[in-house]
């Protein structure tokens, strides 16, 4: 049984705890699973460690800054050719118990405002766990064939596609452009002979059959997969030239009748609880199927229904995937150690002996605080269970029952604090380490002085979805940091200029391949003392760097000098300041001037500036006192014109206009809607380029006014703004 504290239920500094911990995993998992299609734990625990994160995430807002959980895949590998994606390639919600499922359905009630007893079918389709593709066909011709990649590009794998042969080449009767989205994967039988093979070659053997058929389909040369028994399922719709069907069960009889092959267990539900049964019977029929499932797929059937409904943030709001439930396994937890998070919180681990659960060997799991441990008695020596399945994961629940206990109590002072040392101290940077009064977490307090702590918001600054520098990871920025050579986000833009101005006699005495990398053991003091008399060492001095190398980071970070106003603002790591966030902030400000000047001119609060901050739709007062607390620092304000003259910050693209009369415009929701629901009035108005924000000010373009209308109404009245009914609005956006 879980012992897993309620999200709601953590303090600030455990959820961030939790937190930061949690994401640093999920964005490996990310990279090996998606790019170099090596996965390091399997489905359920990747799956389970995302929940979690979400859990906090809607618990602690402030948290989803930088988080995983905003993120579809991952860039796209190098070697290939890229793909946009005409319809981004996202992914799903997860459900893990059938009570999710019924939520899932109550939601797209709620969200359509249909009567409770009204019917809703849904598409059941088994989860294939493969490698997601998109097949792009013109005028009945296949053309192109991607990865998903990060959602919105992929990798072109038409020549290795080809190889497959239940690929159809054309198509009749198909409109002028069709993309059928569906997944190749390898059967258990086809993956246990690959390896047969591979062993008997002296080859590299796989893992599992989805690392195989990830691994085959991304091969550079197409005639590697040409050796490899690849299979396909289609099961979903991107870009059309025209309408395909009215439904998804219609989509699929189609694709069926043009020759692709979709997954013979699909099944048309006509509610909630025909799918959760296919879902069981499902499950007790999974061992025995050909191929691997990792759960189960749900698709609201109405396609007018799914362009209602939309999508929100990553995912579709008319599908979901039910995953099956992963297990526990027993070990012997040797050792409980001390991590450092980046905002200095103080996270126990278990060092435990490694233990294969559910084909992923587990040897080390978090133990969240000193209050947890001491709850479930968690000691170093004990056998303990390791759970995987809806909480963190892995995670310790607790001693094994009926087995032998470890000698003594964890305690966080006693692992802090060194031989001979009288406190607790960081183990990194040797800070003064405290408990703070009514919280149950430990930090560090060295601050920016911590390389803990420095290195990891040097990381989010340069990771995929802020400055996305390619070869600028974690080990990079701890490296240069150890260095010196980056201690703030401006620097990164100078390495150029310092590797620029070694003389190229200094260079060369680091490339003869019998010259010792000395750099590599001086000490940090030394390294001062070196550049302070001759100048700093080339990079290629040190291990690992070659002139290959440094010139591929150099371009990367050059490549990056041009960046979007939204990036920009989310890379600066700011409390609160999400994606989402940061794209409104963008939007709604334009300009990197405007805005730095708008939050200036909001710092004393309860001023127009103010006003309008706090009007822009899911930023209220908190979200404005972080952001406004990040300007009122005077190292903030330095750091940022440092960075900013280093950089073309470019301004956020205006709203696409198709002939929208509310393209660009600002507009208010406020009182009853009758015919439709408010979170589908803010979509639509949304996807038509208006700006939805939550107060009315003077730059509010509309007011749309229901039944039940109070102070916005009396608001826009005062302010001699434009107050429609709903019929008004619906009339001036076309229904």
């Amino acid at each position: 049984m879980s012992t897993q504290t309620p999200a709601h239920s953590l303090s600030p500094l455990e959820a961030r705890m939790e937190h930061g911990a949690l994401a640093e995993k999920v964005a490996r998992w990310d990279q090996l699973y998606h790019t170099e299609d090596a996965p390091e734990v399997d489905d359920a625990t990747y799956d389970a460690a995302k929940r979690r994160l979400l859990e906090i995430e809607a618990a602690f807002p402030d948290l989803a800054a930088g988080s995983p959980t905003a993120r579809v895949g991952a860039a796209p590998a190098e070697g290939f050719g890229k793909v946009r994606h005409a319809v981004p390639m996202l992914s799903l919600d997860n459900a893990f118990e059938d009570g999710d499922v019924r939520e899932f359905v109550g939601r797209i009630r709620r969200f359509l405002a249909l009567a409770p007893d009204a019917p809703i079918a849904l598409v059941a389709e088994p989860k294939i766990d493969g490698l997601s593709i998109s097949l792009r066909y013109e005028d009945g011709r296949f053309v192109q064939g991607a990865t998903r990649g990060d959602g919105t590009e992929g990798e072109d794998v038409t020549a290795n596609l080809l190889t497959l042969s239940q690929l159809p080449r054309l198509i009749e009767g198909a409109p002028r452009v069709l993309e059928v989205r569906g997944e190749v994967y390898m059967t258990k039988a086809d993956f246990m002979a690959l390896n047969q093979r591979q062993e008997a070659a002296g080859d590299k053997v796989f893992a599992n059959p989805r690392n195989a058929a990830a691994g085959s389909l991304r091969q550079l040369d197409h005639r590697i997969t040409a050796t490899r028994p690849l299979s396909l399922f289609t099961y979903a719709l991107g870009d059309a030239s025209e309408p395909i069907a009215d439904g998804h069960w219609q989509f699929l009889e189609r694709l069926k009748s043009w020759g692709f092959p979709t997954n013979p267990l699909a099944t048309r539900c006509d509610d909630v609880e025909a799918v959760l049964a296919f879902y069981h019977q499902i499950g007790e029929q999974r061992a025995g199927l050909p191929y691997d499932i990792d759960g189960v797929v749900y698709k609201v059937d109405r396609h007018d229904w799914q362009q209602r409904l939309g999508f929100v943030s990553r995912s579709p709001r008319w599908a979901i995937a039910h995953k099956f439930p992963a297990e526990q396994a027993r070990t012997h937890l040797k050792a409980i150690h001390v991590s450092v998070g980046r905002t200095g919180v103080l996270t126990p681990w278990a060092e435990l002996e490694p233990v294969n659960v559910g084909g992923v060997v587990v040897g080390q799991a978090t133990l969240h605080n000193e209050d947890d441990i001491a709850r479930k008695d968690i000691r170093a020596g004990d056998t303990v269970i390791i759970q995987r399945a809806g909480d963190v994961i892995p995670q310790v629940v607790g001693p094994a029952p009926d087995a032998p206990r470890g000698p003594a109590a964890f305690s966080m002072v006693a692992a802090l604090t060194p031989l001979g040392g009288d406190h607790p101290v960081c183990p990194v940077c040797g800070s003064h380490a405290e408990r703070i009064e009514g919280e149950v977490a430990w930090r560090c307090t060295g601050g920016l002085v911590c390389p803990a702590q420095a290195t990891e918001r040097l990381f989010h600054f340069a990771s995929r979805n802020a400055f996305d520098i390619e070869g600028l990871g974690e080990k990079n920025i701890a490296f240069l940091f150890h260095i010196g050579r980056v201690t703030k986000p401006a620097d990164i833009f100078r390495l150029g200029e310092i590797e620029a101005a070694i003389p190229d006699e200094k260079k060369a005495l680091w490339r003869s391949p019998k010259k010792d990398k000395l750099a590599q053991s001086i000490p940090r003091d030394m390294l001062d003392f070196h550049t302070q008399r001759l100048g700093p060492l080339p990079l290629i001095a040190f291990e690992g760097w070659k002139d290959k190398s440094v010139d591929n980071l150099l371009k990367a970070i050059e490549a990056r000098r041009a960046i979007p106003l939204e990036r920009f603002i989310f890379a600066l790591g700011i409390r609160q300041v999400g994606e989402a966030t940061a794209k409104r902030l963008a939007r709604h400000y334009g300009s990197f001037g405007a805005w730095r000047q708008a939050m200036m001119d909001a710092i004393p609060r309860e001023n127009e500036a103010y006003h309008d901050l706090v009007s822009i739709e899911d930023i209220g007062p908190s979200v404005a006192a972080d952001i406004l607390s990040f300007f009122e620092e005077e190292h903030n304000r330095i750091a940022l014109g440092d960075l900013a003259g280093q950089l073309t910050i470019q301004d956020a693209a205006k709203p696409v206009s198709t002939g929208s009369p509310v393209a660009g415009k600002a507009v208010v929701f406020t009182g009853e809607l009758t015919a439709m629901t408010r979170a589908e009035a803010k979509a639509r108005a949304e996807s038509l380029g208006a700006k939805v924000v939550g107060s009315v000010s003077k730059k509010t373009d509309y007011v749309v006014a229901g039944p039940g209308a109070g102070s916005k109404l009396a608001e826009a009245q005062k302010l001699e703004i434009a107050v429609l009914s709903e019929e008004e609005w619906l009339a001036l956006i076309g229904g």
